[in-house]
């Protein structure tokens, strides 16, 4: 066999569908709404609790809320290419597996290797972000970690290690280890706690907003000193750039394919249902929160309790702030669970060792890899200062937008007729705009960010060349 061929070689769309009933690596237990709160626990976090604030105060103004309209379209566009292949194909590994079957194996390997980096940092930097919350509530109950487990080094005078940013990651992926379905009801918990608190703010927002906060809805437009333009159509374009990471995350319900009752049925169904939910929130605490402040004051930590303390409600902000902090676990359990999904596919289609392959004989779960990203995602979260991890998560879920969004306009071409039980609409067009989109966004990603991923990317490919060219199950068949 050619080189040429070896890293083109992909697995049949008409095989994976045939085997997708017969795997038995997992226990199938995960139901519709299940499988959607894993979907909005991954969306809904610091984007409705901290960015639409920020990004009122800093670029948009109240039109802040288009900004997250425009970024909504544009995921929605790749949310319903997932959705077509997450019926067709119901295998774990979401991006990879579609990728495998669509474009060949090197390019399938690239996504995964790219994703097992960004889900595994994304747990690391919401890790971080959640350690701070819980040091803030512990500390207004006058406790107080020794200074040397409040941080990293670099945070601070004295700091170390940030024990509570550990401790949560090696919890989180201590419950999935345990059955499935134990750590799906918990999230379900806490995501159902997540949207009772959005709920409060526009219920209780909403009789509080003034009219006049909203005037002028598109601010004037300003250029500071460094010639960066804020407010204005440019405004609502940047933060449509920078509110677009906080509207995805439903691509981690799919990574459960296998654990999922009905997987061909509810799969599409919970990623249409995640993101239809958490972008209506969205939209909503946009609105309100504009509207019961004015958007010039909404630069803080915590703009939504924030906003709710200057109108006195103080026990609506610290309602807040406590779901923000349970909100948070969901988010984390999301994107571990994505990233063990995603290794246990790598490692059972040979690209990576076969021993990581193996669910627990008890718990039904992969437990192995769930163990090493475990303690790897509990070392970054408190050996690493936040704004450095954060800068890494960008990449590798963008360049899976491209994968899926190109490979429906493939597959279409290629195999017109295979079974689909969702069918994405007005192909290519709904493609198009999410490959555009997500192209915009890779380039506004800094040199700094573009170096690490090719670091990252050449040691995939050194890895792929060296193991897993050879050991792929489709090398030895």
């Amino acid at each position: 066999m050619s080189f040429l061929a070896k890293v083109l070689r992909h697995k049949s769309v008409e095989a994976l569908q045939a085997d997708a009933g017969k795997r038995g690596d997992f226990r199938r237990v995960l139901g519709l709404w299940q499988l959607t709160a894993i979907g909005i626990g991954g969306i809904i976090g610091v984007g409705v609790f901290v960015l639409a604030g920020q990004q009122a105060a800093l670029n948009a103004g109240p039109a802040v809320v288009v900004s997250f309209l425009i970024a909504g379209i544009a995921s929605a566009a790749a949310a319903l290419c997932y959705a077509e292949f997450a019926g067709m194909i119901p295998v774990t590994g979401s991006a990879y597996t579609y990728g495998y079957a669509v474009l060949g194996e090197l390019a399938a390997w690239l996504i995964g290797w790219d994703l097992l980096l960004e889900y595994a940092l994304i747990v690391a930097v919401v890790a971080i972000g959640w350690s701070g919350y819980v040091q803030a509530a512990l500390a207004n109950l006058g406790f107080h970690l020794p200074i040397w487990a409040q941080g990293a080094i670099g945070t601070g005078e004295g700091h170390v290690f940030n024990v509570i940013a550990a401790l949560v990651t090696l919890g989180v992926a201590a419950l999935l280890i345990f059955r499935t379905e134990w750590g799906a009801r918990f999230n379900t918990l806490v995501v159902a706690i997540k949207v009772a608190a959005v709920a409060l703010v526009i219920g209780v927002g909403v009789f509080y907003v003034n009219p006049s906060n909203w005037v002028p809805f598109f601010p004037t437009r300003i250029v500071d000193a460094n010639g960066v333009g804020h407010f204005g159509f440019q405004g609502v374009a940047t933060a449509a750039a920078v509110v677009f990471f906080a509207v995805f995350g439903y691509d981690t319900l799919t990574t459960a394919a296998e654990e999922s009752k009905n997987p061909q049925r509810d799969l599409p169904r919970a990623v249409l249902l995640s993101l239809g939910i958490s972008m209506a929130m969205y939209l909503a605490v946009s609105m309100v929160l504009t509207g019961i402040a004015h958007y010039s004051d909404l630069n803080t930590s915590a703009p939504v309790s924030d906003a709710f303390t200057g109108l006195g409600l103080r026990w609506v902000a610290l309602t807040v702030s406590v779901s923000a902090v349970f909100g948070l676990i969901s988010v984390l359990f999301a994107f571990m669970l994505g990233a063990t999904r995603i290794w246990f596919a790598l490692s059972r289609d040979g690209l990576l060792p076969g021993w990581f392959a193996h669910v627990h004989p008890r718990y039904g779960t992969p437990h192995r890899p769930t163990i090493v990203l475990g303690i790897f995602t509990a070392l970054v979260a408190g050996l690493f200062p936040l704004d450095e991890v954060a800068k890494l998560v960008n990449i590798g879920v963008l360049s899976a937008f491209i994968v899926i969004c190109t490979s429906i306009i493939v597959l279409r071409i290629r195999k017109p007729n295979v079974h689909r039980s969702f069918r994405t609409p007005w192909v290519p067009m709904i493609p198009l705009i999410g490959i555009a989109f997500s192209i915009w966004l890779l380039a506004e990603l800094s040199l700094l960010t573009w170096q690490v991923f090719l670091i990252w990317v050449s040691l995939g490919l050194i890895v792929y060349f060296g193991y897993g060219i050879r050991h792929s199950k489709l090398a030895r068949q």
